[in-house]
């Protein structure tokens, strides 16, 4: 079912989940490394730093440098393909999954307190 919301309450919604995340949160993600956190979790396999760097619109480097900070955290890992060497698989992790779970009960929690 569709959720009908004017460009205020969105707003609202996104400022109240973004201050609970600052508020909360150990992992300061920016909107781009969060960007790829969701391309990786919420579509199905597989997921290179190519094919990440397309969809963004981004050079590899910037997917590269993204993923290093999401991998120091325990976002995400990489391998080699073995397939094909010169790309490089980003997988998803436990902890990864575990705080995209708790980012969707943040956003349904502040959702409701918002009476969206």
């Amino acid at each position: 079912m569709p959720v009908e919301l004017s460009a205020t309450q969105a707003l609202t919604l996104w400022h109240a989940v973004s201050l609970e995340q600052v508020r909360v949160d150990r992992h300061d993600l920016t909107l781009r490394q969060m960007s790829i956190l969701l391309q990786i979790y919420l579509l199905p396999p597989p997921h290179t730093v190519r094919g990440l760097a397309g969809i963004l619109g981004v050079t590899k480097p910037v997917v590269t440098r993204a993923l290093d900070t999401m991998g120091e955290l325990g976002l995400v890992s990489r391998t080699r393909d073995e397939r094909d060497r010169r790309n490089v698989l980003i997988k998803r992790t436990v902890d990864g999954a575990l705080y995209l779970e708790k980012l969707g009960d943040l956003i349904i929690d502040q959702g409701r307190k918002l009476s969206i």
